[in-house]
Formats: C-alpha cells, structure tokens, sequence
C-alpha cells in the first residue's frame, strides 16, 4: 500500500474502512469496533492469504468513516458494499433472474403480475419462483377465485373510456373494475384475500368457499354453488404448489449454502404457515478468505440488508451463527420492528429441511461452475489473442469502443461502449450528443466526442500529468469521475481515417503511450493500428475476432438506439407544436391517456373531442394538424430508414476517402 496513517492518527472507535486504489475505485469495505486495532492488524502482521496481499498491494490508501455504535457500523458497511461493490468483498447476485409474483398495491385498483429484475417499492411481492410457466398457471388458477385485473394500465384506461370490458369480464376472469362493476371496498377485499392465499394462509379461503357453496346449495342456487364449486377445485389446485413441509403453521427462511475454492452458492427457502412458498438460488465469487462463521455474517447481511420489513421473518436457519450473532439479530430486529432470531437447528424436521436447502446449493455450484469454466475459458482466450495479435502491452482487460450515428447529418450523436473482462459494463456507457458539427463530417464529429471523453480522463484522474502524490490524488477522487478509468484499449468503428483523428487527439492531450488505439474496419473486417500502413487481419471464426465485431456491433447498436430516441422526441414536439391550448402539462397527459404518438395519430376526432378533458377547439386544432402533416412526415421516415439501410455504405465511403489522404 502506497500511504499508510500513522497509528496516532486512527481513531479508536467503531466504524467502517474502505481501501481505495490510485483511480479511487473502492477495492474493499470493512467494519471494526476499534478502527485503530483493525487497521494496524493489516501491516502490523504479515497477510496469510493471497487474496489481501493482492488487495494491499493495489490499495493506494485507506479511508473510513467513525460512527457511535458497532450497530451503526454494520449498517454502513452494508451501505458502502451496495454503493460501491468492491471486488474484494464477497457479494451474492441472482444466478438467474427469478420470476416474482407482484401485486401493485400502490394502485388505486391493484393487480398481480408476473415480474423479474429490480424490485420497486409499494409493490408486494411473492416469491421468487422457480419456473415461470408453473407461476402462470397459478395465476391463472387464483383469477378464477380472486377475479383481480391482470391488464396494463393502459388498456384499463382504455377500456375505462370506451366504458365496455374486455373478454376477461365475460369469462367471469376479472371483476370489471374499469365499467365500475365492482366498488373499492369489495375489490380491495379480493387483493387481501388474494395476498393471504399467497402467504400460506390457505385454510380459511378453503372453509369460506365451502360454507359459501353449501349455502347457496341449500337455496337452490344451483348455478352459484357450481360456480363456487370451480372456484374451490381452482383454489385446491393452486394450493398444490405450495409444498407442505411444517406440520404446524410456522413462518422462516432455510439459509442453505455450499462451496469450494472459487466460489459459494446460497439457496434461501421461504416457509410461511407451513408451506414452502418461494425459493431464490444467489452465487458468489469466493474474493475473501472467510471462515463459515464470517460467511453466514455476509450472507445474512446480503439477503436481508435490503429487504422489505414484512419479507423478513421471525426466524432464519443457518448452517452456523455469524461472528457477531447479537448484532446481527439486534439489525434485523430493527429492520422488521419485530422479534428476529438465528436458529442453527440440530435435529429434526428443520434439519432435514436445512440439509435439503444445502443439497441444492451444492447443485446450483456445481452447474454455475459448468457454466463459468467454459465461459471464463473462452474469454480469456479472446483477450490473450487479441493482445497478440495487435501487439499490445498488456490485455485489454478495458476496452472503450465508439461510433457515431446521425441522419443526414441531423440528430448527430455518438456512443461509447465498455467492456471489462471481456463482457459488456453497462453501468459505464455513455451517449454524446455532437455539438460542434453542422452537416455530415463523421471525422470532425468523432474528433469532437474523444476529446471530450480523453479530456474528461485527463482533468479527473491526472492521466497524462502524472499527479501521482498522495494530496493532489485524493482531492481529484472527491471529485465525481464522469468516466471511471484508463481504458487498455480505444476501439474506433471506421477505418484508417478515424484510426487517424483517434491518434490526432491522443497525440493533442499528451497520452500517447498511455492509451492503446486500433480501428475495426466493417469492410472485410480488417484491423488498424497506429504507425502500421497495412491493416491486422485476424483470422476468421477466432475468439479475438469474434469479440472485437461484439465490441463494435454493441457500440453500434447504442449510437442508433440514442439517434433514434432523438430523432423520435424532435418529431413528437414538431407534430405537437404550434397547437394553441396544447402546453406541456397536456401534451404529456394526451400522449399518456392516448397510448403514444402512434395511438395519437391513429385517433378520429371524435376519439379526441371524448377526452373531457381537453377544449373541442383544442382536438380540433390538434386532429388538422396531425392530418394536414402526415404526408410530409411519411416521407420523413422512409427517408430515416434508407439513410439507416445506407450507414454502412457512407461509413466503408468515408474509410476509403480516409486511405486516399493518407
């Protein structure tokens, strides 16, 4: 480590501690009761694993944040590990995207949907599930008893205008909430009733359909109790799926986990009244060296630091307790506003349960490892290629590709891509929008977004001054970095004439030597490097290749997506402009009521004098404008897509006109 504090000068107190490197990137987060007895412990004695002698050797210096209590740095520790996701830390993620069961419930009518990804907030979720098709066909077993919405909002606005169902109404699938067939109060029972059957608590929804039929029975209400009748066979068969494992109505998670000398899998069991309800299978990379006790501590924290209260339960079985046991359980005792306890069954049921849940950890390790060996494999072969055939220092291990996209020379933007390790860092992209350039000039335009970019790289991290020292350092790192690092290799889409401009900006900020340059060509696939006059060709169907064409068509495919978004809203404000009466605020309501600008355009000027809402003089204006200009937008659109069709004719153009001047 290049700058460590003299001993004095870290306090003796709780609180959490970041390693940093010389780009300010955190590399690990920790927390100590004593910041001073922790810290010193990292070089006061020789390290005994090889995963903190690396992380010491790429720490520039440590940095950390004193709290009141060990509780309050637990809390944060958790914090800066989500903000920050230290590659030195063990942090679990999903090994697949799980479906959820989601109810709206911050809907004034809400409605169950099928979900993956990130969770929202005032939404009630149920799960994770392991196949999505078994979760559909629950869904679709719990509409016929709890006849919710299941349309997007939409189509319910839609339907609410017309003031007709759609066909799930008629087929006794959904109460109508948008006709007003049903009132809130009645609606909002069938949500919680619904929310209950997928908690577990199946019992009572079963013995009130069951009194319900017999009592219309017993009224020769036939046809009701049939009905009924259905809707308890459907309930039955939904209440199928959820595994009885409990022969009394308890609510905990089974923490089950397996692992090697790379890597843990972690499989959490939801058992809620008995019944298994969901499952969510989470991977690790094995970056720390921690003993079981350590692991349970960062699993726990992982899974429930940021959790719903009502998510996390009364009790967790683990395989052992965390380190710090008690204050584990006093966070999620605060967290939930309710008893928490960490249980390490013996014997028994729950054991048998606790054992089920590491056998199926051990599993999912074991295919996530099948997976990952061939992909890892495969990538590392690409980056050693690559930085054999391009003669490179180093592999590329961060790569920055460009393009730029524009029609006519309008809506001009640019795009820049990342790849690190070989797959694609979304988090870091960026989009350009040209400023300086009128017309077409893919030169002039690139020129203009590297600059910006390498200028950025310049003034945040002190690339090509070399500011090494430690103050100047850490006062560029409390700076927000626009563009996080040093990328190993700038890959342009274009030829030698891009390669050209590329090289012309390196050289005007002072980095070359410090930043790699080459150019992918889409004619023939040829490679170009700086200071060579003939192109690299890397052979057809090789791992360098096939990553160099991924890199480009990724960045190719993020500059047409930002173009066309533009193009897109400049011609949704053209089409809406110049109506009087039409500000902002109804334009956005419009668009939203309406269904889009293509809904819009579709609409008859009675479907725009319906809207209550809006002046009849007001649609009018609007409807003879949309119809007075469609033709001329018509035009405007063959026109974007023939100069789409032709971008690869220009650009091959453009490499030629490029290798002429040279």
């Amino acid at each position: 480590m290049e700058y460590r504090p003299p001993t004095a000068s870290i306090p003796d107190s709780p609180g959490s501690y970041q390693f940093v490197d010389r780009e300010g990137r955190v590399l690990y987060v920790g927390k100590a009761k004593s910041l001073r007895s922790r810290l010193t412990s990292y070089w006061s004695v020789p390290a005994t694993s090889y995963r903190t002698t690396q992380m010491l050797a790429l720490a520039d210096h440590v940095e950390w944040v004193v709290v009141e209590t060990e509780l309050e740095a637990l809390i944060l520790e958790h914090s800066l590990i989500q903000t920050h996701k230290p590659r030195f830390n063990v942090r679990l993620k999903d090994d697949k995207s799980y479906p959820w069961l989601a109810v709206t419930t911050n809907d004034v009518w809400p409605r169950p949907v099928v979900v993956r990804g990130e969770r929202k907030k005032a939404v009630r979720y149920f799960g994770p599930f392991p196949q999505v098709r078994a979760l559909r066909e629950v869904l679709d077993l719990l509409t016929r008893t709890f006849p919710l919405r299941t349309c997007s909002d939409a189509k319910f606005r839609r339907h609410e205008r017309l003031g007709r169902p759609c066909l799930l109404f008629d087929i006794e699938r959904c109460s109508g909430p948008c006709v007003g067939a049903i009132d809130q109060s009645a609606y909002q029972s069938l949500v919680e009733g619904f929310m209950k059957f997928m908690s577990g608590e199946t019992a009572p929804i079963v013995d009130s359909l069951r009194s319900e039929m017999e009592e219309a029975a017993a009224a020769l209400e036939f046809e009701r109790a049939a009905r009924l009748r259905d809707r308890l066979v459907a309930i039955g068969k939904a209440a199928e799926t959820q595994q009885v494992v409990t022969e009394r109505s308890e609510e905990f998670d089974v923490v089950g986990f397996a692992q090697d000398a790379l890597g843990g899998a972690v499989q959490v069991f939801h058992v809620r009244n008995g019944r298994l309800v969901g499952r969510a299978g989470l991977l690790s990379e094995k970056v720390e060296d921690l003993n079981d006790s350590s692991i349970m501590e960062r699993i726990v924290a992982e899974v429930y630091g940021d959790a719903p209260a009502e998510e996390i339960p009364r009790k967790i079985l683990l395989n052992s307790r965390p380190v710090d046991d008690e204050l584990i359980e006093s966070w999620l005792v605060e967290r939930r506003n309710g008893p928490v306890s960490l249980v390490v069954p013996l014997r028994g049921s729950k054991r048998a349960l606790l054992e089920m849940a590491n056998e199926n950890a051990k599993e999912d390790l074991a295919r996530h490892r099948l997976r990952r060996a061939a992909d890892h494999n495969a990538r590392s072969r690409a980056l050693v290629e690559l930085q054999d055939a391009l003669g490179l220092a180093e592999a590329p291990l961060r790569i920055e590709c460009y393009d730029m996209s524009h029609l006519q020379g309008t809506d001009y933007v640019g795009s820049m891509v990342v790849f690190e390790d070989a797959l694609a860092k979304k988090s870091d992209y960026r989009r350009f929008e040209v400023k300086t350039v009128t017309g077409n000039d893919d030169y002039a335009a690139m020129e203009e977004v590297l600059t910006r970019r390498l200028s950025a790289l310049v003034d945040d991290r002190g690339v090509a001054a070399g500011d090494e020292t430690a103050d100047n350092a850490k006062s560029k790192r409390r700076r927000p970095a626009r563009f996080a690092y040093t990328p190993q290799l700038i890959l342009i889409d274009g030829g030698k004439g891009q390669l050209g401009v590329a090289v012309r900006v390196v050289e005007s900020l002072s980095l070359t030597g410090k930043v790699e340059l080459a150019a992918l060509a889409k004619r023939f696939e040829e490679v170009y490097r700086p200071g060579r006059d003939e192109p690299i060709r890397i052979p057809r169907g090789s791992d360098a290749l096939y990553l160099l064409q991924r890199v480009r068509d990724e960045a190719h495919r993020f500059a047409i997506t930002y173009h066309r978004s533009r193009r897109g809203s400049r011609m949704t404000r053209g089409a809406l402009d110049g109506v009087s009466g039409l500000g902002a605020k109804r334009r956005s309501r419009l668009l939203e009521e309406v269904g889009g600008m293509k809904m819009l355009r579709q609409a008859t000027l009675a479907d725009l004098t319906q809207l209550t809402w809006l002046p009849e003089s007001v649609a009018r204006d609007l409807y003879a404008k949309l119809h007075a200009e469609r033709g001329q937008e018509r035009a405007e659109l063959e026109i974007g897509k023939n100069g789409e069709m032709g971008q690869v004719a220009n650009e091959v153009a453009n490499e030629v006109a490029g290798e002429a001047g040279q």
